[in-house]
């Protein structure tokens, strides 16, 4: 079995994770990890699959018939992750840069993101322009932490952390 990062985007319809799904299982496979979301009227993924190698060609074949897809793909191997890891919540009035910003303070400080998940919304109380960003990190230690949100602070006056 060969372990395999899979990126799909296709405008969204109903029934594309069971169709997805289906072809994965019809061709051996297992569904590892995935993301899944409805951005804008478009289905987005990315999975870690496992397929027997034997398989694969026949497998993204299949998904390639999925009208309006676009897939691409890489093989993989299993790392070994960094030992602690810890997960924030960020609220910051919205702004461009953000993303840079924190991602800047996190990669300086030899941290690594592995997953982050951002939003915009407005508040409900003011009807101001709200970013919100969840986001776990694989730091050296846990005295990495501290460090890490005295980093993120320095980004504005308007930010707001919370470990979850």
């Amino acid at each position: 079995m060969l372990r395999y990062l899979v990126t799909l985007q296709v405008p969204d319809k109903n029934g594309l994770v069971e169709q997805i799904a289906h072809a994965v299982s019809r061709h051996g496979g297992n569904w590892l990890d995935s993301e899944l979301r409805h951005i804008d009227g478009i289905f987005a993924a990315i999975l870690l699959l496992e397929v027997p190698a034997s398989n694969w060609d026949t497998l993204v074949e299949n998904l390639e018939c999925i009208e309006g897809l676009s897939l691409t793909y890489a093989k993989t191997s299993k790392e070994q992750s960094l030992p602690t890891h810890k997960s924030y919540s960020l609220v910051a009035y919205d702004r461009p840069g953000l993303v840079h910003d924190i991602s800047n303070k996190i990669s300086s400080m030899g941290m690594n993101i592995e997953h982050l998940s951002t939003r915009y919304e407005s508040a409900g109380h003011t009807g101001v322009a709200l970013f919100r960003a969840n986001f776990d990190v694989a730091m050296k230690n846990d005295a990495q932490e501290e460090l890490l949100s005295d980093a993120l602070y320095t980004i504005g006056d308007d930010v707001v952390l919370d470990k979850v």
